[in-house]
């Protein structure tokens, strides 16, 4: 079936990165920015963890966000809310630093570019653990805008994570779409290819592939970027 409509992940697809060597670099940055507020940089990566993994279990009751913030604050009590702003100021200022942790692929926003023009519609399905903010300033990184996609994904505007297929039922449901008419362009091989349980092509990016559970990367369109837009554009 004719593809209509690709969704691209982020972090590991159209920015390069080691995400063992980012999450350790991103983390520090952070730890040094909340230790002078009291913040132990010990707990505070439990806390992290933990808010991100009550993202991951949501069951759709809540906002990603709210799921976060819960959790950190039976950890940090009432005070790690209050300090919201703070977290906010990080990364709107510190985070940048992160940027030196990826790389960067010119043929990434050349492939966001040349399928938008050839009529299809574009998406940016990044796992949102982030708050708008970090995801746009990711993007940047990688040599794009939000304004090239007709939905980006943050903990603010989403209630599911990947893998969980609800992720990106939501997606499908708030833009129409039907899924067959869809690709997933991912490197992870879990959390990527869950769409296809919904129907959805996917083609994995192989440059910072993931593979934890050893599956077959034959078993899925694969390449690089300029794979990608022949598979699409022809």
């Amino acid at each position: 079936m004719k593809i209509t409509t690709v969704m691209f992940d982020l972090d590991g697809t159209l920015l390069p990165m080691d995400m063992e060597t980012f999450t350790r670099g991103y983390f520090g940055l952070l730890m040094k920015k909340m230790a002078p507020h009291g913040y132990d940089p010990e707990k505070l990566e439990e806390a992290i963890w933990a808010g991100t993994a009550a993202m991951v279990k949501n069951d759709g009751s809540q906002s990603n966000e709210a799921a976060f913030w819960a959790k950190f604050s039976q950890i940090f009590g009432e005070k790690a809310l209050k300090d919201i702003p703070l977290f906010e100021e990080f990364y709107a200022n510190e985070f940048q630093a992160a940027k030196d942790l990826c790389g960067h692929n010119e043929w990434a926003a050349r492939a966001v570019r040349d399928i938008k023009a050839s009529g299809r519609r574009t998406v940016l399905a990044t796992n949102p653990i982030f708050p708008a903010v970090a995801t746009e300033t990711r993007l940047r990184w990688a040599g794009m805008d939000v304004s090239e996609f007709e939905l980006y994904t943050t903990y603010e505007n989403s209630r599911f994570c990947k893998p969980n297929v609800n992720y990106y039922q939501d997606i499908l449901d708030e833009l129409k779409l039907c899924p067959e008419e869809c690709l997933m362009v991912g490197n992870d091989m879990t959390e990527d290819t869950a769409a296809a349980e919904l129907g959805v092509q996917v083609f994995l990016i192989t440059d910072c592939l993931i593979n934890k559970e050893g599956k077959d990367v034959n078993a899925w369109p694969h390449g690089g970027f300029e794979d990608l837009i022949r598979f699409v554009c022809g």
